[in-house]
């Protein structure tokens, strides 16, 4: 075996499986989400920084990733509010809601900004109508009627009838799994994990 065999083994295998182990972990705590009874809600509010949340009872889309991958160990909030900081015109905070300097308390909770973060930080992956090139753990993005973006996260499991893999998002009616990845025109498809370099391979 090569130098570069044995370097490769010793300092990028654990990592893939590391990876894959996280990931499985984000898609676990996606999926447990739908568990709890939470209220549609997007009011602001002040919440703590770091690791902030909003009542557990309340939430919307963004809630659902927040809180998953809080569960895996990664605090959206300040990830997102530490980017904005260094880059806040990158962000359409400005554009969107005429805003001049960040804010903790919501930035991280707003699609458009995960949208740009996601860009930024993760993996930018294709969108397209070929439901395997949606994998467990991928984030994706929609706009629903009257141009209102949405965020959900991809999981393993899958419609026996379509072959669709389900969706763990709050639309309305708190967190649920359902088909729902063609139902609404696809803006964004992302992969983010940061512990879990290199990343798998698509």
């Amino acid at each position: 075996m090569s130098t570069r065999i044995i370097l490769f083994v010793i300092f990028f295998l654990p990592n893939i499986g590391f990876c894959e182990e996280l990931l499985s972990a984000f898609v676990a705590a996606a999926i447990e989400r739908t568990k709890h009874e939470v209220s549609y809600d997007g009011s602001y509010f002040s919440i703590a920084y770091p690791n902030g949340d909003v009542p557990s009872n309340l939430g919307v889309c963004t809630d659902v990733i927040i809180r998953s991958y809080r569960a895996v160990g990664t605090d959206l909030q300040q990830l997102v509010h530490e980017d904005m900081l260094a880059n806040f015109n990158v962000y359409p905070s400005k554009r969107i809601w005429g805003l001049s300097h960040t804010d903790k308390n919501i930035d991280h909770r707003r699609v458009p900004n995960l949208k740009v973060f996601f860009t930024r930080k993760g993996k930018v992956l294709p969108v397209s109508d070929n439901k395997n090139n949606y994998l467990p753990g991928d984030i994706v993005t929609w706009n629903l009627p009257g141009n209102l973006p949405h965020i959900g996260i991809i999981t393993q499991q899958k419609n026996t009838a379509s072959g669709n893999p389900l969706v763990v998002h709050n639309i309305g009616s708190g967190p649920e799994i359902e088909d729902m990845l063609f139902k609404y025109k696809i803006t964004g498809h992302y992969s983010f994990m940061p512990n879990a370099l290199p990343q798998r391979e698509r």
